[in-house]
């Protein structure tokens, strides 16, 4: 009997954990966006808030995923959810716990205000200002600058 109590017990407390976490940490959404003729990829800035969102995006059939998120500043930064070192293994993308983004293959920890402005070690590969164009109201990464980011996403198992 108290071993089934406890067996109980321990059930309900780890369903009770994982239905706070996903109270407090809301799945990230992936986003509507907007295609140009070209086939650049725009994110409208008003849609983005301190909840990161992934951005589906296919360049010759290697499917890869943008993050964007305001940071504290008020800003909105874009990186691609892979990290720079874990990318190769397939499992070097992010998920979002509180303002902290989380590599699922090393578990190193990064927070909002560090994407795009960390480069190099295991960071989000960042989208610099050189590779984009932003208005005030959306921000545009060129179809080719996509393109040269597929060997990163090309054994990516999300």
């Amino acid at each position: 009997m108290k071993k089934t109590l406890l067996i109980t017990g321990s059930i309900a407390t780890l369903l009770l954990v994982i239905v706070l976490t996903l109270l407090t940490n809301p799945t990230p959404t992936e986003e509507t966006l907007e295609a140009t003729d070209n086939g650049d990829l725009v994110i409208q800035k008003n849609a983005i808030t301190k909840t990161a969102s992934f951005f589906p995006y296919e360049s010759n059939g290697t499917y890869m995923e943008i993050i964007a998120v305001q940071a504290n500043d008020g800003s909105v930064r874009t990186a691609l959810n892979t990290c720079q070192v874990c990318y190769s293994s397939g499992r070097g993308y992010y998920e979002q716990l509180g303002d902290i983004l989380i590599c699922n293959n090393c578990g190193n920890q990064f927070t909002i205000d560090q994407i795009e402005l960390q480069k190099g070690g295991c960071n989000p590969v960042p989208i610099l200002d050189d590779m984009k164009t932003e208005t005030q109201d959306q921000i545009s990464i060129p179809s080719d600058q996509l393109t040269a980011f597929e060997p990163l996403f090309s054994n990516w198992k999300r």
